[in-house]
């Protein structure tokens, strides 16, 4: 399974977003020490219900949860742009 889809699926289950984007931008790292033991870099958009009431710190903190099992190889670099649904109504993004 390729691991953007993989990545969907974790943070589905674990977050239940109402919205996910993610961006593969491995191929631009080609060559980075990162990549040469096969990590991606990534970045999301999260909007979450859960996200509600959270600092910065402990949204993070639920997604590299999510995504724990993954961070050790196949994810190198996560770029994360986390907010809740009311941060997504007002344009924040």
């Amino acid at each position: 399974m390729i691991t953007t889809d993989v990545i969907r699926q974790k943070l589905t289950a674990a977050l239940n977003p109402s919205v996910i984007e993610i961006l593969d931008s491995s191929a631009a790292h080609a060559g980075h020490a990162g990549a040469k033991k096969g990590g991606g870099h990534f970045h999301l958009t999260l909007v979450a219900d859960i996200f509600e009431d959270k600092t910065l710190v402990q949204r993070h903190q639920l997604i590299y949860a999510a995504l724990a099992d993954m961070m050790t190889e196949q994810i190198h670099a996560l770029g994360i742009n986390a907010l809740s649904p009311s941060e997504h109504s007002t344009g924040r993004l």
